[in-house]
């Protein structure tokens, strides 16, 4: 029975670090940024590209942030149902998730989405460092 839950606790681990994995891609910001850093890297050797290498992740956005939200769903699932998640983690990956909202038509709203997100990435932060000072 033991070796089960330590089964079920490790898939939905996996779901939920897959889940934040895949939001972070939907975030035009972290893509440009990810972008900026190869074309750094690759500069240092030598190699001059000239526009991004990472553009065609914009067309996969939207997809990459539905099956985060759909993996943090599950995840939600698991944790209310067997307790076996971290309730941080899943704190951290819905602002993750809610700082990345790659909607076109959602995009006039962005800093509202990032103040959130943000928000509920340092609460996740803040309540880590407590539970560990205990």
């Amino acid at each position: 029975m033991a070796v089960k839950l330590e089964t079920k606790e490790k898939v939905a681990s996996a779901g939920s670090v897959v889940s934040s994995v895949v939001s972070f891609l939907g975030g035009y910001q972290v893509c440009h940024s990810i972008c900026i850093g190869i074309i750094a890297l690759l500069s240092l050797i030598g190699i001059t590209i000239t526009t991004f290498p990472l553009i065609f992740l914009t067309k996969v956005a939207v997809p990459f942030w539905i099956a985060a939200v759909a993996l943090l769903a599950i995840s939600l699932v698991f944790y209310f149902k067997k307790k076996c998640i971290s309730r941080n983690l899943i704190i951290l990956n819905a602002g993750v998730i809610m700082a990345g909202v790659p909607f076109e038509n959602l995009q006039s709203f962005r800093v509202f989405f990032w103040v959130i997100g943000g928000g509920l990435v340092l609460l996740s932060i803040i309540l880590f460092i407590k539970s560990n000072r205990r």
